[in-house]
């Protein structure tokens, strides 16, 4: 969705030339794939991290166009949500100190934001997973940001999905007409640039693991005044979003998905997948012939959220990459720096096995039960359930040792950030909930003391 899309509404036979051109294009990936150098270079990270706005009280603040052009940073876009910001930092080597940089790339990119939101009379920016300050006059048409692209996804949805998007939550219900609820999520989303030849291990690996590491990541347990999951995020992301018509069930899986099965010879068949399961939302067509661009693809996509999804970058002659997509943004740069280590460690050293013998059930149930129950959920492991935290805890040397073997210094992989979150129980999840009840459930002090702390920069563990 990050792609410019220069036109909002599209006919019938848009529609129909660009699914056409998605059948090319698979065929011309398949190709690419075919090639011996397909890919080849270093392995590099990147992440991008959404943020939200607010003014002096602690609420949304809609200004995400005007902070931009006060800025003018090439590496800040806006997101769904008027409100929303979202930074792309620079991709680096996976050797060396990557964590380390890269938590002070998104300091100074927080650090800027929040000072033009301040310049501009608001509050500041907050990187956590849904803020609390919400409610229900935030998800106004108005609130979505001035783009084509994001009135053309509007547009998409409900051309497939002409009932109103119902969210349902435990005991909350809720009810809008257009898909202004995605921006109610704010995320920290890792690329990790995979080789063709390990990428089915790296990606069923990535399955795995990100259910003991979401446990030890939870930040977003308010939405609407009530108290949900740790990730509450998650369950809300996947109904906000999900394109299929109540009475008219087409596919097993809604538009965001963590999947339904291992990946067993390799990355085409997840493009595949979302090609054959996903109607176009957005068939916005590029001029002329893909010559390894592979625009339309990329395109759709960008409009099917997997947890874990598979990215095809033409750059540098074509090539992959993983998108995990799952972490929430927060609650400090060094947290989801530490976040970082933990999952891509995790990920490379499950990446060794294979997995496709393991029920791929366990996987799924353990991202679901992380995502509501966090560090005291029961998740299944290597045939046994074993409480989160003391999951995590006896899986950090494991994520080390691999982070240590991809050439990470050992300083910028000592995972010590996590260990201590968990021993603690101090989520960013955990200290939300501990400051609302010291604060008589005042959500507009809560999140100007949870601004406060942030922007110090303490991992989350050490904040008062």
């Amino acid at each position: 969705m990050g792609q410019e899309v220069d036109k909002e509404r599209f006919s019938e036979a848009d529609y129909t030339r660009f699914g056409e051109r998605l059948t090319e294009q698979l065929a011309e990936l398949r190709e690419l794939l075919d090639r011996p150098d397909f890919g080849a270079g270093p392995t590099t990270i990147g992440a991008e991290l959404e943020l939200f706005l607010i003014d002096e009280r602690g609420r949304p603040l809609p200004l995400n166009a005007e902070v931009l052009k006060l800025l003018g940073d090439e590496r800040l876009t806006v997101e769904l949500g008027r409100y929303n910001v979202e930074a792309n930092l620079t991709p680096l080597p996976l050797e060396g100190r990557p964590f380390e940089e890269l938590a002070a790339e998104t300091q100074v990119l927080t650090t800027a934001v929040d000072g033009a939101v301040g310049a501009l009379g608001g509050g500041g920016a907050v990187p956590i997973g849904i803020l609390p300050t919400l409610g229900t006059g935030d998800f106004t048409q108005a609130a979505i940001s001035d783009e084509a692209r994001y009135r053309a996804l509007g547009r998409g949805m409900r051309r497939l999905r002409l009932e109103p998007f119902i969210v349902r939550i435990d005991e909350l219900e809720l009810e809008v007409q257009d898909v202004i609820l995605e921006a109610a999520n704010t995320s920290w989303q890792v690329h990790l640039r995979t080789p063709l030849s390990s990428f089915a291990r790296t990606y069923n690996g990535a399955q795995l693991a990100i259910g003991p590491v979401l446990a030890a990541c939870g930040n977003s347990p308010f939405f609407l005044g009530r108290r949900l999951w740790e990730e509450t995020r998650i369950a809300l992301f996947e109904e906000a979003a999900d394109d299929r018509d109540v009475g008219r069930r087409f596919r097993r899986d809604g538009r965001v998905t963590f999947g339904s099965d291992w990946v067993r010879e390799g990355p085409y068949e997840l493009f595949e997948r979302c090609v054959r399961d996903y109607e176009p939302i957005i068939p916005a067509l590029s001029p002329g012939s893909s010559g390894g661009e592979l625009a339309e693809l990329r395109l759709h996509m960008g409009t099917v959220w997997q947890w874990n999804r598979p990215v095809y970058d033409p750059a540098d002659g074509g090539h992959l990459r993983i998108e995990f997509r799952a972490l929430p943004a927060g609650p400090t740069c060094a947290d989801m720096a530490a976040n970082t280590a933990f999952l891509l460690g995790l990920t490379l050293a499950l990446a060794e096995r294979d997995l496709t013998g393991l029920p791929f059930g366990d996987a799924y149930q353990n991202f679901y039960r992380a995502a509501m129950g966090g560090l005291q959920a029961k998740l299944t492991w290597e045939g046994r359930e074993v409480l989160a935290a003391d999951l995590v805890l006896s899986l950090l040397p494991e994520a080390r040792a691999a982070l240590l073997k991809a050439g990470v210094q050992p300083s910028d992989a000592d995972l010590e950030i996590i260990a201590q979150r968990v021993r603690l129980g101090r989520t960013g999840a955990a200290w939300q909930r501990e400051a609302m009840a010291e604060l008589d459930g005042d959500t507009e002090a809560m999140v100007r003391l949870y601004h406060e702390n942030a922007l110090i920069g303490f991992p989350v563990h050490m904040w008062r």
